[in-house]
């Protein structure tokens, strides 16, 4: 199924319950870590919709190319709102995304967590990407739902390979990694986003290299030589979500407009490596 970047042609409009429900068949909103913030963020007047963008952050510029594209709705992988909000203010990023939001009666619904936990999500994603097998729940939740996904490469592959191969993958600059006393990578883990608190589910079920984001220093001693910690970047574990979304929805609604944000919202930059 081929994703345009551009506007698909459509042909009839959708109830915006009707996109709404589909993904929630998807990635029901009841399996949301308790903290996130998931679903409708902002229902506009409209109710039928004729277009909708996918992005990975509903930024101001992003709810700007909706509205250019014509584009009623919104549906994004990290919710725009998330720590809550006490007042518009222009100097905020968030403020700004939902008044343009509100100027151009866009409507926003986010996936994250919810998205994360079922079976085609966002680990799956990672998983399949790099080629895994046998795959199970790292953290299961449920018999079809679980942060997080362990399995296998067809075949074993010295670190420095398993690491070339990560960062071609995940497209990222660099990798920060731990030390790793075996030099034979195997059985891995991924979970994407920020990984660490299931760095001692990787270790108890003998993975060995863990790939995923957000680490910090001190996570990098955990493993005590045992795993292989791979920090590929939190925007690059994800990097695949916008896309799966944007397939899924086409599928559902084949004669449907659903475009593809062309913005790059990942907020790390990275200073080329190795110049002076």
């Amino acid at each position: 199924m081929r994703i345009y970047n551009k506007l698909v042609a459509h042909f009839f409009s959708m109830l915006r319950t009707d996109i709404s429900n589909a993904l929630e068949m998807w990635a029901p909103l009841t399996g949301a870590e308790d903290f996130d913030n998931v679903g409708w963020l902002y229902q506009s007047t409209a109710q039928n919709i004729t277009g909708l963008l996918v992005c990975h952050d509903a930024l101001e510029e992003v709810i700007e190319e909706a509205h250019q594209k014509k584009c009623e709705m919104v549906v994004c992988y990290h919710p725009i709102l998330f720590n809550g909000l006490k007042r518009i203010d222009q100097t905020d990023y968030v403020s700004r995304a939902i008044q343009k939001a509100i100027t151009y009666n866009i409507s926003i619904y986010a996936m994250h967590t919810a998205l994360d936990k079922v079976i085609g999500g966002v680990s799956d994603l990672m998983a399949n990407k790099l080629g895994l097998i046998e795959v199970s729940f790292l953290l299961p939740d449920g018999d079809k739902s679980g942060m997080g996904r362990i399995g296998f490469l067809r075949e074993a592959i010295n670190s420095e390979t398993f690491l070339k191969k990560v960062k071609e993958t995940f497209k990222t600059p660099v990798i920060r990694h731990s030390n790793f006393k075996n030099n034979t990578i195997r059985k891995v883990a991924v979970l994407g986003g920020s990984g660490a608190f299931a760095i001692e589910e990787a270790l108890r079920q003998n993975a060995d290299a863990y790939v995923t984001g957000d680490l910090k220093y001190h996570d990098f001693f955990k493993p005590q030589g045992e795993l292989l910690l791979t920090d590929v970047g939190h925007f690059e574990s994800e990097r695949f979500t916008k896309n799966a979304i944007a397939k899924y929805l086409q599928e559902k609604f084949s004669n449907f407009a659903v475009n593809l944000s062309e913005i790059n919202t990942n907020p790390v930059g990275y200073y080329p490596y190795g110049e002076e």
